[in-house]
């Protein structure tokens, strides 16, 4: 069974019946006195497995769907756990649990955290990643952005999501140069950063781009899920790259999905092998307890889907990723963006001062690997 579970903000006295409204609606949306076939009643429509009040207010309802509503299949899946209930403004989708007869179909990460971590080459500490921007810098200027990080030690360095194909910053020039840099700076510093091209567009673009970048020596790739939809997503992980995928939760807050269902679980079923998420602390209103979880679901033993790289990202900053390295764990990566570049010192001096403070709370933790 694929169970999910709802927030329901009803009077307690209307819970129970609000909970077998979404059952029928997510299955077969018809009324209860519709439902006169055998088959349909016992092997299609939701059933109503719990109903529990929140100490907060509110109520928990956990309804099991038959697995076989979702056709395995990725967009028929979303819409067994949230389609026409997303619609109404009393529910909230909190969790998902997916049986493991689905988890096979739909495979997960191909990569994973031990993949990410060959790349770069770590392994006994959180990797860093920032971002190339502001968006409306030329491809030159970003290239020489991402030369500065990766002379500095910084791990992972990636397009910002707003970076597509834009006038002023052709992808066609942009990947390149950028792919170039980081490879100029393996050559003074011995160390190989990983550049992380973004994509964005049609199904058309996307593939085409996705071509381009492989075909240029990009070894990993990142693409936001909720802007070019799941099932895409779904298929660029399975299908189309040979390279890693990053997600990125761009319009990730358009709906009333909770990030530990939507980024931890379905976005980590799809396949992406890293997942951005708005950390506790940074300008986004998240919790450390939901940051926590979403980690947790992002990593946690799901056979056969591998584990995914937690990467909290919002407004970290060299300043506070110590406690964010506490919070997390070894396997995360950082994701420090415009505070790079603001601030005391050269974007060059900030970088290494954040390489230097993640590898100095990393020998903190206690499953440090280091020699």
């Amino acid at each position: 069974m694929l169970r999910v579970t709802y927030r329901l903000a009803v009077d307690a006295g209307r819970a129970a019946a609000r909970a077998e409204e979404v059952a029928r609606e997510q299955t077969v949306e018809v009324p209860r006195a519709a439902l006169r076939d055998r088959f349909v009643l016992e092997e299609v429509v939701g059933s109503v497995e719990s109903v529990e009040p929140e100490a907060a207010g509110g109520t928990l309802a956990t309804i099991a769907y038959p697995v076989a509503t979702t056709a395995f299949e990725p967009a028929q899946l979303v819409n067994v756990i949230f389609g026409n209930s997303s619609l109404h403004a009393d529910i909230e989708c909190v969790d998902v649990e997916v049986p493991a007869s689905l988890r096979r179909a739909l495979r997960g990460p191909r990569f994973g955290i031990e993949g990410l971590r060959k790349l770069v080459g770590i392994w006994d500490r959180p990797l860093t990643c920032t971002a190339v921007k502001p968006m409306g810098l030329s491809p030159k200027a970003l290239a020489e952005l991402a030369y500065t990080f990766a002379c500095a030690g910084i791990d992972v360095i990636k397009d910002d999501h707003g970076l597509a194909a834009q006038s002023f910053c052709p992808f066609e020039e942009r990947v390149p140069r950028c792919l170039e840099a980081v490879e100029r700076a393996a050559h003074t510093t011995g160390r190989r950063a990983l550049y992380v091209p973004n994509l964005i567009g049609t199904p058309e673009a996307l593939a085409q781009n996705l071509h381009f970048a492989q075909e240029r020596g990009a070894r990993a790739v990142m693409a936001a899920p909720m802007l070019i939809g799941l099932p895409a997503f779904w298929e660029l992980c399975q299908v189309r790259t040979a390279v890693p995928v990053l997600a990125h939760p761009a319009f990730g807050g358009a709906q009333r999905l909770a990030p530990e269902a939507l980024w931890g679980r379905l976005v980590r079923l799809f396949g992406a092998d890293a997942v951005i998420f708005v950390s506790f602390g940074s300008r986004f209103a998240a919790s450390r307890e939901a940051c926590r979880r979403l980690a947790a679901n992002l990593r946690d033993p799901w056979e056969p889907v591998l584990p995914a790289l937690p990467v909290p990202a919002g407004g970290i900053a060299a300043e506070n990723a110590a406690e964010v390295v506490a919070c997390y764990g070894r396997d995360s990566m950082l994701l420090v963006g415009g505070s790079l570049q603001a601030g005391p010192g050269s974007v060059a001096e900030r970088s290494r001062e954040l390489v230097a403070t993640v590898e100095r709370a990393a020998r903190e933790l206690p499953d440090f690997r280091g020699s």
